[in-house]
């Protein structure tokens, strides 16, 4: 009898551990926000000079939160990418690019289909993005905010399509087939 109590207690004990434990999973299993998506370029709004030629990024589930992948195609040929794997608790995770490390982000969920990312140096923000998906979820619009040197606002809109028609998956191709360069 008491090694029957003793084991209800442990049930006990441990459900609400194994909720945590798997709750980043069944958030991630429903993010919208996972698959390949692909700059329109035609529709995205960027301070003069600073719009890529083309861009993909893909997002993952991973064990440790979701997976980021970026590969951009700048208007001179050079190529970059950045790497990172964080939840949606808003803690700064590092991102790696074919340049070496890169600026820190944390990102958070604000509804779902939303997301925000803070980009950080030392102490200081110096850029947010804000991922929010259309209604029917094949339309990501990013608009970021940041600050030049003499604290002057920017702020740019890139529009991405899901990349799952024919037409988006060539381009998704073809840029993954770029060689990264670096362009300093």
């Amino acid at each position: 009898m008491k090694k029957l109590r003793l084991i209800a207690l442990m049930g006990m004990m441990l459900s609400p551990a194994l909720l945590l434990v798997s709750k980043p999973a069944v958030e991630l299993a429903a993010d919208p926000f996972l698959g390949k998506w692909l700059l329109d370029v035609k529709h995205s709004k960027y301070a003069a000079g600073l719009c890529p030629a083309q861009m993909t990024i893909e997002m993952s589930a991973a064990d440790h939160g979701t997976h980021y992948h970026s590969k951009t195609v700048w208007s001179n040929g050079s190529a970059s990418d950045a790497d990172y794997t964080s939840y949606y608790d808003g803690q700064p995770v590092m991102v790696r690019g074919n340049r070496g490390m890169l600026l820190p982000v944390s990102l958070k969920r604000l509804g779902p289909n939303e997301v925000m990312a803070t980009y950080i140096r030392g102490l200081q923000t110096v850029a947010i993005s804000r991922r929010v998906l259309s209604s029917n979820g094949r339309v990501m619009t990013v608009t970021t905010t940041s600050w030049d040197e003499s604290g002057k606002v920017l702020t740019n809109v890139g529009v991405y399509k899901r990349a799952d028609s024919g037409a988006s998956r060539q381009a998704v191709e073809e840029i993954s087939k770029t060689k990264l360069t670096s362009d300093d």
